[in-house]
């Protein structure tokens, strides 16, 4: 499916496929969505506030890296019901951005969050394979959930994007660790994370045909 695809969902609700969506929008949409993820939970606690201001910074560093990939379904009204976020291979923030992201964190979410998500970090991006894409974040606002939203947008990623080493994600959710292997993921390790269990997850790339 291309960019700009609609897809027909339950209950007649019409959603269309942006292939650029805009930070603000993804950073609603995940902030929502991740509210008792558990990565995130750990990170930011229940506050939803501190989240959506982990979301913001994370997001704003994500941006600068080149081939940085945003997409989202919108629903009729044009508004955002479910994200993806995407690193490209072989990249990573300048040493600027890093820093500008530190700082950012440390400031809007506390030297806790800051502290917890590069002990996460540290754990988590020696495992990349080589080559691969990173789907950073995929989620669904908790009043579109059951409806396909996420599926669709995951199908999009699998089977649209010049991914040919593969895409790489990391959970922390057992019941996502599941619903990924549906999709053709493999779990190549279980990391300890803080009080996290967290997948490494990977997927090869599907060629036509088989």
């Amino acid at each position: 499916m291309a960019e700009g695809d609609t897809f027909q969902g339950q209950e007649g609700a019409r959603l269309e496929l942006d292939g650029s969506a805009a930070v603000g929008d993804c950073v609603a949409v995940l902030a929502a969505a991740f509210a008792r993820e558990p990565a995130t939970h750990w990170i930011c606690g229940t506050s939803a506030a501190l989240r959506e201001r982990w979301f913001a910074s994370t997001l704003a560093t994500h941006a600068t890296l080149p081939g940085a990939r945003r997409l989202a379904l919108v629903d009729e009204r044009r508004r955002p019901v479910a994200a993806a976020v995407l690193t490209a291979p072989h990249t990573a923030p300048s040493v600027g951005a890093r820093t500008a992201w530190v700082v950012r964190t440390a400031l809007r979410c506390g030297p806790a969050a800051l502290g917890r998500t590069l002990t996460y970090l540290q754990a988590t991006e020696a495992e990349t394979p080589a080559g691969a894409w990173t789907l950073e974040f995929i989620g669904v606002v908790p009043d579109h959930r059951g409806r396909g939203a996420a599926r669709r947008l995951l199908d999009h990623v699998l089977t649209t994007f010049p991914a040919p080493d593969g895409v790489f994600l990391t959970t922390a959710d057992p019941a996502n660790e599941s619903l990924y292997h549906r999709f053709g993921f493999t779990t190549q390790r279980h990391l300890g994370v803080g009080p996290l269990t967290t997948a490494a997850m990977w997927r090869p790339h599907i060629r036509d045909g088989g």
